[in-house]
């Protein structure tokens, strides 16, 4: 397995698909308070995370204008970090901003045309459970990573049948291309998944609902280190 963590912070917004993805990919819900949730981003990217996306767990109220200014107060926040920001679904908010890229969580309709909208120098990744033909169509279709949910029960991500360990094996003999796991992970589960070959992990309350950003952070450091290190 490679390193979980890449040498240095990303690469500029024209080579971004340049550097593949990996380590602990943070996903933002903006259902919670905002000026909480922009404090708890901050202490993360000073823990030391890899890339964010954020959740389309849009309040009922919210209006374009207010999502737009969320986006880019989270932009803002990012940007000394020179790390990845995705959204996720809502694809046609690439063109009123400046994130990387964005996250399906199922196959989009006229895919072509969307990416035709967005630019080929954009970050599009897709989520995958345990239907391989998901993986097939990313691989042909140059998606640029996957993610896998949900290994573990999770509230997040409650509509996510389980992952069977023999999909992402399988899916590795598909695809070279990065792997994150989500849905209920928490550091200390790690080790079962060791067998598999996988980039990162995809974390929302797992960091963000804990009393200690920090110590939540380095937890998952730690422990996918530890893997890196038992399987290299």
């Amino acid at each position: 397995m490679d390193s979980f963590f890449p040498g240095g912070k990303g690469g500029t917004k024209m080579n971004r698909k340049m550097e593949p993805l990996r380590g602990i990919y943070l996903v933002l819900d903006p259902s919670k308070e905002r000026e909480r949730l922009l404090v708890k981003l901050e202490e993360c990217l000073q823990a030391g995370i890899d890339a964010v996306q954020l959740w389309n767990n849009w309040p009922g109220t919210m209006s374009l204008p207010d999502k737009l200014g969320l986006i880019k107060d989270i932009l803002k926040i990012v940007a000394p970090f020179d790390l990845p920001v995705l959204i996720n679904e809502e694809w046609q908010l690439l063109a009123k901003t400046e994130l990387d890229g964005v996250h399906f969580d199922k196959i989009p309709r006229d895919f072509q045309h969307i990416q035709q909208e967005i630019g080929y120098d954009r970050i599009v990744g897709l989520t995958c459970g345990n239907d391989l033909s998901l993986v097939e169509w990313a691989e042909a279709h140059e998606i640029d990573y996957l993610s896998f949910c949900a290994m573990f029960p999770s509230r997040s991500v409650d509509d996510c049948a389980i992952v069977k360990p023999e999909t992402v094996r399988d899916a590795r003999s598909i695809t070279q291309m990065p792997i994150f796991l989500s849905g209920g992970i928490i550091p200390r589960n790690l080790a079962s998944l060791k067998e598999l070959d996988f980039q990162g992990v995809a974390i929302i309350s797992g960091i963000m609902d804990s009393p200690s950003i920090v110590k939540s952070v380095c937890a998952y450091r730690i422990a996918l280190n530890q893997l890196k290190n038992q399987t290299s």
